[in-house]
C-alpha cells in the first residue's frame, strides 16, 4: 500500500530537482532584475511613440499619463492614449492630464474605431495608435498599460538596453500590488509561475524556442513590427504579449524580459474572486483550449505542489522524509520571489496553497470558455468557445 505513495513522492522530488537546477534558473530573480543593471549611455536617442490603450481606466489614467509625461528621456517622445470605448471618464481625465503636461511632452488622446471582427479589443486599440502615427513612424513603439506608473528613468533604461544589445523587443514585468491578504498569497505566485513558464534566461537565448513578454511594458522596434506583418499577425490572440514575443523571436529578432520595482501597477485586488478572474481570463488559453491539457495540468499541479505537503504527514518514514525534502526545495525556490515583494520569509511556505487556487481558477477558465465567456476583460468575451 505504500508503494504508490513512495513512487509518487519520488517523482515529485525529481520534478523539483529539474525545476531547481535545469529550468533556466527562473527563480533566481537577481540575475534579471533590471533595477540592478548598469547600462551605458546611448549615443543617439531614438524617436519613441508610447501607445496606451485605455478602456474604463478612470481610476488610474491620470497618474499613468503624468508618469509618461515626466519621463527624463533626452530624445523625442510622443504619447498617444487610445480611448477604447470607455464608459467612464477615462478620455476626459486623460485630456486633463495631457493639458497639464503639454509643455513637457507631445500627448494626444484619440478614440478607437468600432471593434473589427477577429480582433481582441486591446490589439485593435493599439492598431489604431499605430495607424495614427504612420505618417511620422518612430524608431520604437513603447506599449504600456493605462494602470501603470513608471519611474522617470524607465524609458531611458529600456532604450539603453535595447540599443546596447540590439534588441527588437525589450520588456519589463512591473511590480504588482501585494498589500491585501489575497494579493500577498496569490500575486507573488503569479510572477513565480509566469517565470517558470517563460524563464528569462531562455527568452534571451536565440537558440531557445521560449519567447515571452510582460505586456504592461514593452519596447518594440518598429522594423521588427513591420517584419512580422504588424499587429494583424496576432490580432486574435488573448495572450497578446507572449504571442508578440514569439512572432518577433521566430522572425529572427532578439528579445529580452526582466523585472523592475521602479514601475508599479496601480491595479489592486482586494478579494480572492478578483484574482480568480485575473487568472481565469487567460489560463485556458495558455493550454490551447485543450481538455486533455487541462486534466494533465491539474494532475501535474497536484503531483508537483500538493502531494509533497500531504505526504509530509505520512506515518511511513521514507515517504514523509522525501516529501518534506521536496517541500523544502519548493520553498527555497519560491523564497526569492517572496522576498522580492518584501514579504516575510514565512510566506514562502504557502506556495502549495496558491497552486491549489490557481488550479481551481484554471478550471473556472475552461468552464467559462466552454460557456462562450472566455477571456473576459472589461465586459468583453475575447475567447468564445462551445460546450464540448
Amino acid at each position: 500500500m505504500t508503494l504508490f505513495p513512495l513512487i509518487a513522492t519520488c517523482v515529485s522530488l525529481l520534478i523539483w530537482i529539474v525545476l531547481t537546477f535545469f529550468r533556466g534558473a527562473f527563480w533566481q530573480l537577481h540575475s534579471f532584475d533590471d533595477d540592478l543593471a548598469q547600462l551605458p549611455e546611448v549615443c543617439r536617442w531614438p524617436r519613441i511613440t508610447a501607445l496606451i490603450p485605455a478602456r474604463n481606466e478612470a481610476e488610474t489614467i491620470t497618474r499613468t499619463v503624468e508618469s509618461l509625461a515626466m519621463q527624463a528621456y533626452p530624445g523625442e517622445l510622443q504619447i498617444v492614449v487610445i480611448d477604447d470605448h470607455s464608459e467612464d471618464a477615462t478620455a476626459a481625465l486623460a485630456r486633463g492630464a495631457a493639458a497639464k503636461a503639454c509643455s513637457r511632452r507631445r500627448i494626444e488622446i484619440i478614440s478607437a474605431k468600432g471593434l473589427e471582427e477577429g480582433w481582441t479589443g486591446k490589439l485593435w486599440a493599439l492598431q489604431r495608435g499605430v495607424d495614427h502615427v504612420s505618417t511620422e513612424p518612430p524608431d520604437y513603439f513603447w506599449l504600456t498599460d493605462a494602470d501603470i506608473v513608471h519611474a522617470p528613468d524607465t524609458l531611458n533604461r529600456l532604450v539603453g538596453r535595447a540599443e546596447k544589445d540590439r534588441l527588437d523587443l525589450t520588456s519589463l514585468m512591473v511590480l504588482l500590488q501585494a498589500k491585501s491578504i489575497p494579493e500577498r498569497l496569490l500575486i507573488p505566485p503569479f510572477l513565480y509561475f509566469f517565470l517558470k513558464l517563460y524563464p528569462p534566461k531562455w527568452i534571451a537565448t536565440r537558440e531557445s524556442q521560449i519567447a515571452g513578454a510582460a505586456g504592461g511594458c514593452v519596447l518594440l522596434r518598429r522594423e521588427a513590427l513591420e517584419r512580422i506583418g504588424g499587429l494583424t499577425s496576432i490580432r486574435s490572440e488573448v495572450i497578446d504579449d507572449c504571442s508578440l514575443a514569439r512572432k518577433v523571436k521566430s522572425s529572427g529578432g532578439a528579445i529580452w524580459m526582466g523585472l523592475t520595482r521602479k514601475s508599479e501597477s496601480l491595479r489592486s485586488y482586494t478579494s480572492f474572486r478578483e484574482i480568480r478572474d485575473l487568472i481565469a481570463r487567460t489560463a485556458f488559453t495558455q493550454l490551447g483550449y485543450s481538455a486533455v491539457l487541462l486534466i494533465g495540468t491539474i494532475l501535474g499541479m497536484t503531483l508537483t505542489y500538493l502531494l509533497p505537503v500531504i505526504l509530509t504527514f505520512s506515518p511511513v518514514a521514507p515517504i514523509w522524509r522525501i516529501s518534506l525534502l521536496t517541500w523544502i526545495l519548493m520553498t527555497i525556490t519560491y523564497l526569492p520571489t517572496s522576498r522580492y515583494y518584501r514579504l516575510s520569509a514565512l510566506w514562502a511556505a504557502t506556495l502549495p496553497l496558491a497552486a491549489a487556487f490557481y488550479s481551481y481558477a484554471t478550471w473556472v477558465s475552461a468552464v467559462r470558455y466552454w460557456m462562450g465567456r472566455g477571456g473576459q476583460w472589461k465586459g468583453r468575451a475575447q475567447a468564445q468557445g462551445k460546450i464540448p
